[in-house]
């Protein structure tokens, strides 16, 4: 009897031990998120901050872009008052935020003045690398909830966050169709200049014997030996510098094929003048 107690009692407090555990790591991994999150709201806070600097500096070198500046201001005013909201309502803000400043991007680049203003190229560095900070935490963030909603759902820590109330952390994403586009790779313009013409191809079950021959206007894909070219008798010839006279052999070497035999086919060794 006093066995089956103090086996019971060691259960319990295995059990207890596990449950106190399993609920400390759940309230780690809570505030880890929230952490993370408040990270990624002081960038968001900068970015804030950046913005009517930038579009004052813009609006002096493009005071016709009216409809943009005020798309601008409009979604920042929309991002700021979502800030108490959930990070799904603030990464849709956010992402239409995004959007506007990069039409705005886009019609700077019609004014070269204000592309060497000093002062707007400052705030656009400060505004990329406010960016590239914000994409940094957003990583980090989503790293956090991913573990710690597995746990919600996994077994048997899904009793003790059943227990407790812990819920699901929703993920901060931006859905940017921009940044979510596929590039369209084509591979038939790689390795040759605009307007000229692919190599060929060879048929299924030809051979290659190796040799390259050019193609000749009206040749049909075979090899033609090309014939010499004499000046007519009754005409004298004339010498040209540097150049043999008419006459003289200009195609294969002493020892070549005998007239009239059949051209080298694919897959045979070319005449030797062996026997």
């Amino acid at each position: 009897m006093t066995f089956v107690i103090i086996a019971i009692v060691v259960i319990v407090l295995i059990l207890g031990i596990a449950l106190i555990a399993s609920y400390n790591r759940f309230v780690k991994q809570r505030n880890l998120i929230q952490e993370s999150w408040r990270q990624i709201d002081v960038e968001l806070h900068r970015r804030y901050d950046l913005i009517p600097n930038l579009v004052e500096t813009v609006r002096a070198y493009a005071a016709h872009e009216r409809h943009v500046f005020e798309e601008v201001a409009r979604l920042r005013s929309q991002a700021v008052n979502v800030q108490g909201a959930s990070p799904e309502q603030r990464a849709a803000a956010e992402g239409e935020l995004s959007g506007a400043l990069r039409q705005m991007m886009i019609s700077v680049e019609a004014y070269p003045q204000l592309q060497s203003n000093q002062n707007f190229l400052g705030l656009q560095r400060e505004l990329t690398d406010t960016e590239d900070r914000i994409a940094a935490g957003r990583r980090f963030y989503n790293a956090n909830v991913g573990d710690y909603n597995t746990r919600v759902e996994s077994v048997p820590s899904n009793i003790v966050a059943g227990a407790f109330k812990f819920v699901k952390a929703g993920y901060f994403e931006v859905k940017d169709e921009a940044v979510r586009a596929v590039p369209q790779v084509s591979f038939g313009t790689i390795g040759s200049v605009a307007g000229e013409q692919a190599p060929p191809q060879m048929q299924p079950g030809a051979q290659s014997s190796g040799q390259i021959h050019p193609q000749m206007p009206g040749d049909q894909g075979g090899y033609q030996q090309p014939q010499q070219q004499y000046p007519p008798q009754n005409q004298p010839q004339q010498q040209v510098p540097g150049q043999p006279p008419y006459g003289a052999p200009q195609g294969p070497p002493v020892g070549g094929p005998p007239a009239g035999s059949p051209s080298p086919q694919d897959g045979q060794p070319p005449f030797t003048g062996g026997h």
